[in-house]
């Protein structure tokens, strides 16, 4: 049998359908306040679980029978008044799903992050053989991460049958306009300024149909342990690209005045007093300020020559999730 945390999720959601369209039966883990999407609602293939993931009574009674985990479920903030969640849920969390993998013999494919693989050497793609080293700028969700693999690589030692994924930033209609939605939000109400930065970007619908391959193909590492991580990334852009795409998909006017490092600076300062008086939450933070400068470009090379996988193109990708976002209230 299957599990899935994370399920009501962006990606756990498009992995739960790609499944679920293959006529697989699973167990769906989702929270107590999540909300189930519509899409699967009413499957009966799906058996739906409340649980938390730091709730180790409740799972370990759950796990009886299981055989296969997709650890889909985090937390993704760049706010610092998130950081207790962020620990707790990406590396406690992870960690208990490890231990219980390790109990009842359950493979496990756990999502991890290209966070967790830190900044790019000058003029160099990051790969898998990249690691993340220590700075004191890194922000928490990056560690929280990384902490959060390095329990999946500490399983592994320990006789754990796992494979980790580090998706770079993932994309889709079903998203919505929270997560990644919120870049495509910002372009459709008007958005004037872009960023020099670059980073990947990948469809979610690709995500997941790697996911199901990985778990159902044992990837022996150089050490010949049952053990392997694999960057999930379609294409390298530029944040000017990427919006100048959404924005012409929307039929809108492409940002045309670069937001200089200071700049965003001062923007994210202004976003804090502007949050105390008015106690909402800006997407805007030191943190997303920091790394929309920042270029990050990934290697795909090792996905692709060890599954042959062809990842759909990035401006199909936008144009695609334009059109389902037009239709969004």
């Amino acid at each position: 049998m299957i599990l899935v945390t994370g399920a009501t999720g962006f990606l756990g959601g498009e992995l739960i359908h790609q499944l679920t369209l293959q006529g697989t039966k699973l167990v769906a883990l989702k929270r107590e306040t999540s909300v189930i999407p519509e899409r699967l609602r009413g499957n009966p293939l799906i058996d739906w679980v409340i649980a938390d993931i730091n709730d180790t009574a409740t799972l370990d009674e759950l796990f009886e029978g299981i055989t296969e985990v997709y650890h889909c479920a985090a937390l993704v903030s760049f706010d610092s008044k998130d950081k207790a969640d962020l620990l707790r849920v990406n590396i406690h969390g992870t960690s208990n799903m490890v231990n219980l993998c390790l109990d009842y013999g359950a493979r496990l494919v756990h999502v991890s992050s290209v966070a967790a693989l830190g900044i790019a050497k000058k003029g160099k793609l990051i790969t898998e053989n990249d690691y993340w080293e220590y700075d004191a700028k890194a922000n928490t969700y990056a560690i929280s991460k990384y902490e959060g693999e390095m329990e999946v690589w500490r399983g592994m030692t320990e006789g754990l049958s796992a494979v980790i994924i580090n998706p770079s930033v993932i994309i889709g209609g079903h998203a919505g306009f929270t997560g990644s939605g919120a870049i495509f939000k910002q372009v459709k109400q008007g958005l004037s300024f872009y960023t020099q930065g670059s980073t990947g970007f990948v469809d979610v619908e690709d995500v997941a149909k790697l996911m199901i391959q990985l778990m159902a193909r044992r990837v022996p590492s150089a050490d010949g342990e049952d053990g392997e991580r694999f960057i999930i990334s379609a294409e390298n852009w530029t944040y000017r690209d990427l919006l100048t795409a959404i924005a012409k998909e929307f039929n809108l006017l492409p940002p045309a005045k670069l937001a200089s490092p200071w700049m965003m600076g001062m923007a994210w300062k202004v976003a804090k007093i502007v949050n105390l008086f008015t106690g909402k939450t800006s997407a805007l933070t030191r943190d997303t300020a920091n790394s929309s400068s920042n270029i990050n470009l990934y290697s795909n090379d090792k996905i692709k020559n060890t599954i042959g996988m062809e990842f759909k193109p990035l401006s199909v990708s936008i144009a695609e999730t334009c059109a389902a976002l037009s239709r969004t209230v």
